[in-house]
């Protein structure tokens, strides 16, 4: 009953068997192998977007922060919400790969900033001087670290906000998959027709060995992608296991049947969870993490009984057994209906 990251679960067999595939023989190296041809064709075709500019890396810290490299100047702000992955989870990578821009934080109650407090933190048009940073990229996190999704309006107001202050939009989407699936929408849809400029689009979290594709609508600004990249030392010589990885993804609709098996699984630990008065549910679950307070006993008994979660706030054997603890609950595509149901059937 592996509950504790999307992180955690293992590599789909078609990734595995890709990987084999690729492994056989030689081929050219740096990312000029024929797979990632493919590879940036078909994802220009899922995105609806020809002219797109795709570079794989091995992680979503290396994607978010080489994206915001090259989309933030030194003196800028990058603007996210206050639970912002890379605000809270990525080492201060964002600043050291920009070259010292600054993260700006949003006021987002449920993950979700609005483009009305986003606006009031940018502040009015000019009136930043030279002795304050300078509105740069906003950064927009979906699915949010909370498990909430931001609706399409709500991308499109702020992606309409930047543009109207001629600023770019970036999209951590580590859990993009999720988010599609929650939304029912076209990967277009949530991208650069709400006004996102560059998206991290995550394969890791959802059942790849560990590949992440840097996707800019903007060709313009990956100009140096590749020179950062390399500089920053994640250009895989060997780059054809991330190239065949992200092909055995995107092929026949995997990464999409693999995020609907997730969320599927969330959905059914929120109705098993909110059966039970003992269990608060903190924020919105619209994919495939859920955040819950419940007594440090009732920790204790799920943990002794197998399973394995993120306690946030506590430890969750020793202490007051009726004190309420914060526990993060994340589903992946392996999970399955039956470790669930047996999950919840702990709780009595």
């Amino acid at each position: 009953m592996q509950f504790a990251s999307d992180n955690a679960g293992p590599a789909h067999p078609a990734i595995l068997d890709a990987l084999a595939w690729a492994n056989d023989g030689h081929q050219r190296a740096y990312g000029s192998e024929s797979a990632m041809e493919r590879v940036r064709d078909r994802i220009r075709e899922i995105f609806e977007a020809p002219s797109a500019e795709v570079h794989l890396v091995a992680t979503g810290t290396a994607a978010n922060s080489l994206i915001l490299g090259c989309m933030a100047r030194p003196w800028d702000a990058i603007f996210c919400s206050e639970h912002a992955h890379i605000e809270h989870d990525e080492g201060n990578a964002p600043e050291f790969y920009t070259g010292g821009a600054k993260l700006s934080l949003v006021p987002a109650p449920d993950g979700r900033m609005s483009a009305t407090d986003l606006e009031r933190v940018i502040g009015a048009p000019g009136a930043r001087s030279f002795h304050n940073a300078q509105p740069g990229p906003v950064s927009v996190t979906q699915v949010t670290e909370t498990g909430s999704v931001y609706a399409l309006d709500q991308i499109r107001a702020i992606g309409d906000l930047a543009r109207a202050r001629g600023q770019k939009v970036h999209m951590d989407g580590a859990r993009f998959a999720n988010a599609m699936a929650a939304l029912s929408c076209t990967p277009a849809e949530m991208t650069w027709k709400a006004g996102v400029d560059a998206l991290s689009f995550g394969g890791t979290k959802n059942g790849c060995l560990g590949v992440e594709a840097a996707v800019f609508f903007d060709p313009a600004l990956a100009q140096d992608f590749a020179l950062r990249r390399k500089r920053g030392g994640h250009l895989f010589s060997k780059h054809r296991f991330l190239s065949a990885q992200m092909e055995a993804y995107l092929a026949d609709d995997l990464w999409r049947d693999l995020a609907a098996r997730a969320n599927a699984a969330c959905a059914q630990l929120v109705a098993g969870l909110e059966r039970h008065a003992e269990v608060e549910i903190v924020w919105p679950t619209e994919a495939n993490l859920v955040f819950v307070t419940l007594p440090r006993a009732t920790c204790r008994r799920l943990i002794e009984g197998g399973a394995d979660f993120y306690v946030m706030d506590g430890d969750p054997m020793q202490g007051d057994p009726k004190a309420r603890l914060t526990a993060r609950l994340v589903c992946d595509w392996s999970l399955g209906e039956a470790r669930v149901a047996q999950f919840l059937s702990l709780l009595g």
